[in-house]
């Protein structure tokens, strides 16, 4: 891996980490155009630049991670269900991670989803992520579980989740990010202690590729979070669901023509 590439594949993940529209989906059509080989190395990038990602929320809500033990709580009540089925469906979760064939359906009917989630939550009564209450929280999380799916997107399984469960737009958007840290900072702690027992010896720039990674992350994954809940506030998902149906459409029609795809 190159840094351009290291580059481009952290704006990638940094875009679409926080949108509902599948981070999967985008590393498999990049990597695939790139002509990125799965090793150790590269699944190791993918799963590690979400650090840079995940410290933009905690740069962002600074104040919201700090302002009371309650919301902590929260979080870990609404982590528990990953927590639970991770450990169940380890097995099924690994082998669907092998199928981009997979990934592309989960897209399409995601973006089904999104196409009519505006209608079918139009009646919103929590403003707020203060107002959400710890069986709101864990029914949330069980919905996050969907997302052990390639291609189903963590952040949308958890804004419809938090839509069905009477919120805003904006609330379950914002509580999807906060949701993110632990999940996402306990699948790279996972990651990084696995690797670590590999034996595996960082080669070449591999380490700069790393922090490289993490920093464009960062960065990118502060304006798209920006620039997302403004934009869902006042228009809805709708645009987001043809996104996805045009993305999974298009790793649909490279599998037909026999393009060798790999989930990074």
């Amino acid at each position: 891996m190159t840094i351009l590439e290291a580059i481009i594949l952290a704006i990638i993940e940094g875009l679409t980490e926080f949108l509902p529209v599948s981070s999967t989906g985008h590393m498999i059509i990049g990597s695939s155009l790139m002509g990125i080989q799965s090793n150790e190395f590269v699944k190791l990038f993918t799963v590690v630049i979400q650090l840079g990602t995940i410290l933009s929320v905690v740069v962002l809500y600074f104040k919201r991670f700090f302002q009371s033990f309650d919301f902590y709580f929260k979080l870990l009540v609404a982590f528990i269900p990953a927590i639970i089925f991770g450990a169940l469906l380890s097995d099924t979760i690994d082998q669907l991670l092998e199928s981009p064939l997979a990934v592309a359906i989960s897209l399409v009917l995601g973006g089904v989803v999104l196409l009519y989630a505006d209608k079918w939550f139009n009646n919103p009564e929590i403003d707020s992520t203060e107002q959400i209450s710890y069986p709101t929280a864990f029914k949330i999380g069980l919905f996050q579980c969907l997302a052990m799916i390639p291609g189903v997107s963590r952040s949308g399984a958890t804004i419809i989740g938090g839509m069905s469960q009477k919120l805003s737009r904006k609330a379950a958007a914002e509580f999807s990010f906060f949701l993110a840290v632990p999940t996402m900072l306990g699948a790279t702690a996972k990651k990084l202690y696995d690797f670590y027992k590999s034996g595996y010896e960082f080669k070449d720039n591999e380490l700069t590729l790393l922090l490289v990674g993490n920093i464009v992350g960062f960065i990118v994954a502060i304006i798209a979070i920006k620039s997302f809940i403004g934009y869902v506030t006042k228009h809805g998902f709708r645009i987001f669901g043809w996104y996805r149906i045009v993305v999974g459409g298009i790793i649909l029609i490279l599998l037909l023509a026999g393009k060798s795809l790999q989930i990074v």
